[in-house]
């Protein structure tokens, strides 16, 4: 039952920082030194770590879903896309392929290095140094914005190229932990002079297919042979994290159409240096 009870608490942390652009893998990292799972393989808590944002996505899938799915099923759907593909919303079509060109940097990098990446750089200090480096990002880069009138206001505008471009950011991501997927992809897409929100929205539809592939990866690598009380664990532990991530989906969009970044850049720099502290206490 006590693991159970942690599971539950990595999935509230989960569900929290796997949207916010603070590091879902800081915060569990630091988690597991905090609390770590008992009579559980350290590989089984590797693939933990990722599979349990199946939960976060699926959040956005249920939050998003009028604007993920593409296939019109009544009628009123039909009359408004006439002709012979009356049944495909092209806009929506449209913007999947878009998705899947930023998909393609981390994709390789991730299928071909994946072991090496994590061996390499899966480590406090990485983590730590990534945390603060891209909190200092955000505060400069938001000074930098600040009275700019964006290029890009919906998603429609985001051209291949952007979204190649933005696929570059995750790569930074996927190479160093503590990095946020959605903190290095929403940073590039303001660079590039995507207004805010769509880059918070684009940063969350581009996780579906990009954490749906690196958790069937890592379950894979794993493989399917779980006891009781990790599937219960981890079952617990998305079922928690998708609960908790429709609630702060539905705070961040409200909270960037009036606020900027910064304060997750402070919050960011606070962390990691605690991770560096704490960490070096440990050790």
């Amino acid at each position: 039952m006590l693991e159970i009870i942690k599971a539950i608490i990595y999935g509230i942390v989960e569900g929290i920082t796997e949207w916010l652009p603070i590091s879902s893998t800081g915060h569990l990292i630091l988690l597991e030194k905090l609390m770590p799972f008992s009579g559980m393989s350290e590989d089984f808590f590797e693939m933990f770590d990722v599979v349990i944002q199946l939960g976060a996505i699926l959040a956005v899938v249920v939050l998003f879903w009028n604007k993920l799915w593409p296939f019109a099923l009544t009628a009123k759907s039909r009359a408004q896309n006439p002709g012979r593909i009356s049944w495909l919303r092209m806009d929506i079509l449209t913007m999947w392929f878009k998705i899947l060109v930023s998909c393609v940097p981390a994709a390789i990098i991730g299928i071909l290095f994946d072991d090496v990446l994590n061996a390499l750089f899966y480590r406090y200090e990485v983590v730590a140094l990534a945390l603060i480096v891209f909190g200092i990002a955000f505060i400069v880069i938001e000074n930098w914005n600040r009275g700019r009138t964006p290029k890009i206001n919906s998603l429609a505008e985001i051209t291949y190229q952007t979204a190649l471009l933005i696929g570059f950011f995750q790569v930074i991501a996927a190479v160093f932990p503590g990095t946020s997927r959605s903190g290095a992809t929403i940073v590039g897409a303001l660079l590039i002079g995507v207004s805010r929100t769509v880059a918070a929205e684009y940063t969350f539809f581009l996780a579906v297919p990009v954490m749906f592939g690196a958790s069937l990866l890592k379950l894979v690598k794993f493989g399917f042979h779980f006891t009781a009380l990790e599937l219960g664990a981890l079952l617990a532990g998305c079922v928690v994290a998708f609960v908790v991530s429709v609630f702060v989906l539905r705070f961040l969009l409200s909270y960037i159409k009036k606020h900027d970044f910064k304060v997750f850049g402070w919050y960011r720099i606070i962390l990691g240096i605690i991770v560096l502290v704490s960490f070096g206490l440990w050790l």
